[in-house]
C-alpha cells in the first residue's frame, strides 16, 4: 500500500485482496472473549471528524483499540475550528503532539488529500464531501466476497442518489478492479454530471430504469437519499422516489432467490429501501457490512501503521 489511503486509486486489485485476507484474520477476533491484538501497541491514532458519523467513527475507534492502539476522537464541535481556527492549524497542532496516524472525515471534497500534504503521518480518508469513502468500498467488497466468493464477472447494481454519493464513487472503482460488472441506476436528476465519459473510463453501465436490471444482478446496493446535501427538488415526492427507485416489496420479488442486498447506512426505510428488503433473512447484508467494517478498518490500520513485515499475531 501507499503511505496513505485517500482513494481507491491508492490500491490495486492485489492490494485489495491482501486487505481482505488480513481482514479475514481480524474478523476472527470479534468472536473471541478477549478482543485484543498487540499489533499497534504504543501507537496513537486520531479520529478527526468534521462531519457527524456513527458507523465509521465507531468502527475506526473499535478497530484501533482492538489492535491495542491509543485512539482519540476529535469532532469539529469539540475542536478549535469551532472558534475560527483553520483546518491546517488544527491538523498541524494535533500531529505536533506525536500521533502516528490520522483518520479524517470532512465535508469538503479533497480535504483528506490536502491534509496528507501537510503532515508526515499516514492519513486515512473516512469520507470527504462527495468525493470518496475508500474504507466503505473495501468493506462492501469484502462483505460481498465472503458471500459470493470471487467477484470476477459478478453483476452488481448500485442504486439511488449517485450524484451526492462518495460511497458510489469508491465502490465503482473497487468493484471493477475486482472484476465485477457494475450497473449504476438513478433518476436523471441524481445521475452525476459527465457520467457518460466517466462510465467509459471506469467500465460501468448506467440505467434510468431499475426494474429490467434487478433480474440480472448477483447483488444490489441501495444508497441513501442524502437530503441534507440537496438544495433543490431532485424528485417530486418521497413516495414517487420510492415507487420509481426504491427496493420495495414487489421489487424484492424480482431478484433471484438469495440475491444479497447491501446498504452502507444509515437507511431511510420506506424511501430507498423497504423494511422487508432491509430485514430480508438470508439476503440483507446490512449488519454484515457493519461487522465487516471493523475487520476491514483493522486491516487498513495494520497495513498502514504496523508494517507488512510484522505478524498479526491473530
Amino acid at each position: 500500500m501507499s503511505r496513505h489511503l485517500l482513494s481507491i486509486d491508492d490500491v490495486d486489485a492485489a492490494e485489495i485482496e491482501r486487505i481482505f485476507a488480513t481482514a479475514g484474520e481480524m474478523h476472527d477476533v470479534q468472536r473471541r472473549a478477549v478482543k485484543k491484538l498487540p499489533a499497534l501497541r504504543g501507537r496513537t491514532v486520531i479520529n478527526l471528524f468534521f462531519e457527524d458519523s456513527t458507523r465509521t467513527r465507531s468502527s475506526f475507534e473499535i478497530a484501533g483499540k482492538w489492535l491495542s492502539a491509543d485512539v482519540i476522537n476529535i469532532s469539529a464541535k469539540g475542536s478549535s475550528t469551532s472558534k475560527g481556527e483553520s483546518l491546517r492549524d488544527t491538523v498541524l497542532t494535533v500531529t505536533a503532539m506525536g500521533v502516528d496516524g490520522l483518520v479524517v472525515r470532512h465535508s469538503a471534497s479533497g480535504a483528506a488529500q490536502q491534509i496528507s500534504q501537510w503532515v508526515d503521518v499516514p492519513v486515512i480518508n473516512a469520507g470527504d464531501g462527495m468525493h470518496e469513502h475508500p474504507t466503505q468500498a473495501l468493506l462492501d467488497g469484502y462483505t460481498l466476497s465472503r458471500r459470493l466468493g470471487s467477484l470476477d464477472g459478478r453483476h452488481v447494481a448500485i442504486v439511488g442518489d449517485l450524484t451526492h454519493s462518495r460511497v458510489f464513487r469508491s465502490n465503482v472503482k473497487s468493484l471493477t478492479k475486482l472484476g465485477a460488472r457494475v450497473t449504476a441506476v438513478a433518476p436523471p436528476t441524481l445521475m452525476p454530471a459527465g457520467v457518460g465519459d466517466w462510465s467509459k473510463a471506469d467500465g460501468f453501465a448506467t440505467s434510468y430504469d431499475l426494474d429490467p436490471v434487478l433480474g440480472d444482478v448477483d447483488a444490489v446496493m441501495m444508497l441513501r437519499v442524502q437530503r441534507e446535501r440537496m438544495s433543490g427538488g431532485y424528485f417530486p415526492t418521497a413516495r414517487e422516489y420510492a415507487v420509481g427507485y426504491g427496493l420495495t416489496r414487489p421489487r424484492l420479488a424480482m431478484l433471484r432467490p438469495g440475491t444479497p442486498i447491501l446498504h452502507p447506512g444509515p437507511m431511510n426505510r420506506g424511501l430507498e429501501i423497504s423494511a422487508e428488503a432491509a430485514d430480508a433473512i438470508d439476503q440483507s447484508l446490512v449488519l454484515d457490512q457493519v461487522s465487516a467494517g471493523v475487520a476491514v478498518r483493522m486491516s487498513v490500520l495494520y497495513h498502514l501503521l504496523a508494517g507488512e513485515e510484522e505478524g498479526t499475531n491473530a
